[in-house]
């Protein structure tokens, strides 16, 4: 199997590629945010918005990619209802982002090396929403400023791909390039997969899966169409060069239409838009303010010795990475493998949550692992301080104190119980069971200690007198 991915990525600017209409369509009526540019009206000129620009050019250092000095715009032909102009504005041959490549980590602990060939600027089209014998157009979108990184064929498993989808969605996300908004299709994935037998030179005939916006259905749409051209094979059959759809609910691709060649589309330069000409100094200017990408915080924390779950849940927000690299960097590593481990088991990783994550105080997290650390809490009770603070604006000591949950760590206080347990009539089966190597029965003594405590002992500490005691 040989897959590529071309991904769209909607750039998070305030208006249009070259409309100043809202680029924002998320619950908006049909054509409510559309300008006489987008619909292509006689005597309507195109105006480049740089703030665009100025997102491609981050784009393409997370890309760890070269930004050309100079980019040109190019004409697409294609006639569909949802574009007005009956031609797209793309960048077909001097894109703004030239060769990169994109390291994504995989499950299993290793990594995959995805080149990326390039990633041009381009407008999107509108949307058909079809219903029996009619379509309804949505121009919302049209205009709507996109780039599109297209990787080389270097994936070569359904895993493989996922993995650089959702890496790419971080970088594109963490450099603020996009809202990464995936359920309004602010990043979409084309999946170009191709078989051949082992150890051929030649790429097989591709297909390409079209807007995918999972990284769930990238991989699951790999797996399918890789039995699919298999079995075409097998029996003797040819695959087609096609664009094909996924169903989610199905799990199945079906064919859309044969795929155009470039002649089709009548490539030409655009008469409208001079060039982008930017200087090596610009560059690196707008470069300068980049974000701190999630290869940096994988390495920070890498002494931390947390499992690679932990590491991806807690970069599944930019929010979630910040705070624990800031509890990091004022208490250490214990600390800070003490939080990642809270929030990568109790915590959601949806934008509601991790937009209020970014408001949390890094001094109470900090606190909280203190007070375990110094045996205060039992790491049940600190797990709901932990879930309380979440929502509260008090200290851990104050949620712990109002719960209840202080552990008493005082040996004079606790060698009482103790003393008390072993002194009962009902604890000597118990005692004896342990004089006669039966160590398992000290944790009736352990639970008959935290009863008489409240559950307030510590229980690690009336386990040790405990033993000094028999």
């Amino acid at each position: 199997m040989t897959i590529g991915i071309e991904c769209h990525v909607q750039l998070a600017t305030t208006t249009k590629l070259f409309s100043p209409a809202d680029n924002d369509a998320r619950d908006k009526e049909p054509n409510s945010v559309v300008h006489p540019i987008d619909y292509g009206l006689p005597g309507m000129l195109p105006i480049l918005n740089r703030r665009a620009v100025e997102l491609a050019v981050i784009a393409g250092k997370a890309l760890n990619a070269k930004v050309a000095n100079v980019s040109r715009f190019d004409r697409k032909h294609y006639f569909y209802p949802d574009l007005p102009n009956g031609y797209q504005i793309t960048q077909m041959y001097h894109p703004t982002i030239l060769e990169g490549f994109v390291d994504a980590p995989l499950e299993d602990g290793g990594s995959t090396h995805v080149r990326v060939h390039h990633a041009h600027i381009e407008m999107d089209a509108g949307k058909l929403s079809h219903f029996g014998d009619h379509s309804l157009v949505d121009l919302n979108r049209a205009g709507t400023p996109l780039i599109e990184i297209v990787s080389e064929p270097d994936m070569h498993s359904p895993q493989e791909a996922k993995a650089y989808a959702a890496e790419l969605h971080k970088l594109m996300t963490y450099a603020g390039v996009t809202h990464g908004d995936l359920y309004h299709r602010n990043m979409r994935f084309d999946v170009n997969i191709s078989i051949a037998p082992e150890g051929a030179t030649e790429l097989g005939t591709r297909a390409e899966i079209k807007n995918l916006n999972s990284f769930r259905s990238v991989e699951r749409a790999a797996e399918y169409e890789f039995k699919r051209q298999s079995e075409l094979l097998d029996r003797g059959e040819r695959v087609v060069q096609e664009t094909r759809g996924w169903d989610d609910a199905t799990g199945k691709t079906s064919s859309q239409r044969s795929k155009e060649d470039a002649q089709d589309y009548r490539y030409m330069p655009d008469p409208d838009i001079p060039p982008i000409v930017l200087s090596d100094s610009e560059i690196a200017e707008i470069q300068a303010d980049m974000p701190t990408l999630p290869p940096f915080f994988r390495e920070k924390w890498s002494s931390l010795g947390v499992d690679k779950s932990v590491i991806e849940s807690l970069l599944a927000h930019r929010s979630y990475a910040e705070l624990i690299t800031s509890i990091q960097d004022t208490a250490g590593d214990e600390a800070a493998k003490r939080v990642a481990h809270w929030f990568a088991s109790g915590v959601s990783t949806d934008d509601e949550t991790a937009e209020v994550a970014s408001v949390f105080v890094p001094e109470n997290f900090i606190d909280l692992s203190k007070m375990v650390e110094a045996n205060e809490l039992s790491s049940t009770a600190a797990k709901e301080v932990f879930n309380e603070l979440l929502a509260s604006e008090k200290s851990p000591r104050e949620i712990a104190e109002e719960k209840n949950l202080l552990q008493v760590s005082d040996e004079g206080a606790i060698a009482a119980i103790v003393d008390e347990v072993l002194a009962d009539p009902a604890s000597q089966k118990a005692v004896e069971d342990i004089k006669a190597g039966n160590d398992k029965a000290i944790g009736f003594l352990v639970g008959q200690i935290m009863k008489k405590s409240q559950g307030k002992a510590n229980p690690a500490l009336a386990q040790k007198l405990i033993r000094e005691r028999l």
